[in-house]
């Protein structure tokens, strides 16, 4: 069989959209739809108001039980790590201040179910080549064209954390992030963030800075619920999650999208999350879309 081949055969052996998505409540497949429309409307004023909307029930509840089935046939392969990192996810750089944030390290400790090793009859998968979603999220951001993430770890992978796992605050190197929760914590596990803390000209190092010292002005905090759709414009949003507390294990989803389709993490931040740097990180160090310090 052709490489062509396979892949279409991989394509319609995965779930269809209707079986993912709750295309009742919300026909995203059906953009002129009032439901829609105004669906659009609601996530746009969240996202301008605070960098953050959230869909509640998006993904059926049986499409849940398929994510949670693959990523718990799939934790044997994670990629666990346990660290310190600042909000750039960089090495420490002793010829700044020692109050600079690039100097401010915090707890980490997760697991990363890498993209390239979801399933042929992937729910995540198929959400992730969806046309609809892929509009619906462009639609909602109020910016167009966006892509698919070219990085073949990081483009939609499952997070995994243990209890006592957490964190740290941090800046994503990919402009808007999907999240779909598939498994809550017990206790704990919120997500916390801090709505455009920085702009692509501006790092405002002194409001990074005081949130990193315990600073609760700009935070705010989402508790979400298995089946919940999150759109988050996690690039200028400092965020973190808070300790997971309990015995069970949270597993979210991260379908990741960009403005740029060339872009990929910087190899030093692949490593970190996902255990390796393929040669497409290399490659593509010196080409990034913006300036900011990651």
């Amino acid at each position: 069989m052709t490489q062509a081949a396979q892949a279409l055969a991989d394509a319609a052996s995965r779930p269809a959209l209707e079986a993912i998505v709750d295309l009742d409540r919300y026909p995203i497949h059906q953009p002129e739809n009032p439901l829609t429309m105004a669906l659009v409307a609601q996530c746009r004023a969240e996202l301008d108001a605070v960098g953050c909307c959230c869909v509640r029930n998006f993904v059926r509840p049986e499409a849940i039980a398929r994510m949670l089935a693959e990523a718990e046939r799939l934790k044997p392969q994670a990629f666990w790590s346990e660290t310190t990192n600042n909000p750039y996810m960089t090495k420490d750089d002793p010829s700044l201040p020692e109050d600079h944030p690039k100097r401010i390290f915090n707890k980490r400790n997760n697991g990363f179910i890498n993209s390239d090793i979801l399933e042929e009859t992937s729910d995540l998968q198929a959400a992730y080549d969806s046309d609809e979603m892929l509009r619906f999220v462009s639609e909602c951001l109020g910016v167009a064209p966006i892509y698919r993430w070219a990085d073949p770890l990081g483009r939609n992978p499952y997070s995994v954390m243990e209890p006592g796992h957490e964190f740290a605050w941090h800046f994503d190197g990919n402009e808007f992030t999907v999240s779909i929760l598939v498994q809550g914590a017990e206790k704990g596990g919120l997500f916390e963030y801090c709505p455009d803390l920085r702009t692509p000209e501006d790092e405002n190092l002194e409001a990074v800075t005081k949130v990193l010292r315990g600073d609760r002005g700009p935070v705010r905090v989402l508790d979400l619920q298995p089946g919940d759709l999150q759109i988050f414009k996690g690039r200028f949003s400092m965020h973190r999650v808070t300790p997971i507390e309990g015995n069970r294990t949270r597993y979210i989803a991260l379908p990741t999208y960009v403005l740029d389709p060339h872009s990929v993490n910087r190899p030093e931040r692949a490593k970190q999350f996902y255990g390796r740097a393929e040669p497409i990180h290399y490659e593509r160090e010196a080409q990034r879309p913006d300036r900011l310090l990651d």
